[in-house]
């Protein structure tokens, strides 16, 4: 995913160009950190204390040049509009957050105000429509069959969450003024695969596979998440 991303900064920004980047729920920082490093200028935005107390962390580590150019905040993503004047970045991420999130257009509309015109708002989601995927890889029938006609699901944290369709969120994006330009499937053959599994040897095969896959129909379709890529008008 990001090589996804990458793709879609270089290809709407000039090479060199220090980006403002927000990145909401941002979690331990991993991305925001990669984009700090890159030159950009972060600032990640999360409410989770332990997760905020996580990124300070990682980044106590880092040189005094990426410390300057990230700074953390804790809060809501819903509440962008209390921190940030409209148009004030270049890049808004929300990546693994709408699926915690009851009603998402709000959140997707203060994202998209938070953008500077031609900005780039990048989401990380639950794929919708391939919700029977898992649990039928998993021969769990039951669960497989019910899982067409819905949109909400258990995820491997034991919460019941929501998952996003890619249409609906194609016209949500079209009518907040930031319409999708790309989109991208994530974990197409690995989703199964348990949080404790060892990495194989052939890593580097196994992601040129992925990273085909999230690329080509039909399997970019199936995929667990879908990343999304929208531009500001």
């Amino acid at each position: 995913m990001a090589r996804q991303l990458d793709e879609q900064i270089v290809g709407r920004y000039p090479v060199g160009q220090r980006l403002r980047v927000l990145d909401v729920g941002m979690g331990q920082g991993t991305q925001a950190l990669r984009l700090a490093r890159a030159g950009h200028q972060v600032t990640g935005l999360e409410r989770d204390a332990t997760m905020v107390a996580a990124a300070r962390e990682s980044l106590s580590a880092e040189p005094e040049g990426i410390r300057d150019r990230m700074r953390i905040i804790e809060g809501d993503g819903r509440d962008t509009g209390v921190h940030f004047l409209p148009g004030s970045f270049d890049v808004v991420l929300c990546h693994g957050v709408l699926m915690y999130v009851e009603e998402p257009d709000p959140l997707l509309a203060g994202l998209a105000r938070m953008l500077a015109p031609g900005g780039l708002l990048s989401l990380l989601v639950r794929n919708g429509d391939a919700l029977a995927m898992r649990p039928g890889l998993a021969a769990d029938w039951a669960d497989a069959l019910g899982a067409f006609d819905t949109t909400a699901y258990r995820n491997r944290l034991g919460l019941d969450v929501r998952a996003d369709r890619l249409g609906a969120l194609t016209a949500t994006l079209a009518g907040i003024g930031a319409p999708l330009q790309a989109w991208y499937g994530v974990r197409v053959f690995t989703d199964t695969a348990g949080d404790d599994a060892e990495v194989p040897d052939d890593i580097e095969t196994l992601l040129a596979c992925e990273e085909r896959a999230g690329r080509t129909d039909p399997y970019r379709g199936v995929a667990a998440l879908l990343h999304l890529c929208g531009v500001r008008g």
